[in-house]
């Protein structure tokens, strides 16, 4: 696997590295194959320390972010996370490709004695998931920085709108560092 370990305003140590490295590689004993590429960035935003790992699968993308007070404890927060998105993922491909076993193949059958109860039961709360609430509104054509200020006008963290420059739709959000980002259709 190749470890892209790289630090956002903070330098990296080898240590950091060795560390970090070894705890993505424990993420391999869950898939057949091992995993091609493992992006990680550490950085210190606010006084806490942020770890934010992505790793690219076959139709799906690994990603987590953690922060805390030690980089760390960072690390080992985003594997645990990371760990209960492989299981939900996997979860969620058996019971939608019980007969086809070209996606399910990606991922272990048995987790060797990884499997706990609760850990069962924790993926089991997991996927009960509820839709609450549906809206619709028409989408007025904006540009980037109009739908930002429409995003702080209503106090939401994000807002759906029509870029009037592609025509496409496009999300603008509130980043956890204070930032904008942009989301746009891939075609």
């Amino acid at each position: 696997m190749e470890y892209i370990i790289r630090g956002d305003h903070f330098e990296v140590t080898e240590a950091l590295k060795d560390y970090t490295q070894k705890k993505i590689k424990k993420l391999e004993r869950f898939f057949n194959t091992p995993l091609d590429e493992a992006n990680v960035t550490l950085s210190v935003v606010k006084n806490k320390h942020v770890v934010e790992v992505m790793i690219p699968l076959s139709g799906v993308m690994l990603r987590a972010e953690e922060r805390s007070e030690d980089m760390y404890a960072s690390i080992d927060k985003v594997l645990d996370k990371l760990e209960r998105q492989v299981r939900k993922y996997k979860t969620k491909i058996n019971r939608q490709f019980r007969q086809d076993r070209g996606k399910g193949a990606l991922i272990k059958e048995n987790f060797d004695n990884i499997n706990s109860r609760a850990a069962e039961q924790a993926i089991e709360e997991d996927d009960e998931l509820e839709l609450v609430r549906t809206k619709r509104f028409t989408l007025k054509p904006m540009d980037i920085e109009e739908a930002i200020l429409q995003m702080n006008m209503i106090g939401h963290d994000f807002f759906v709108f029509s870029n009037a420059v592609s025509n496409q739709v496009n999300v603008v959000y509130k980043r956890q560092d204070g930032k904008y980002g942009l989301i746009e259709p891939a075609i």
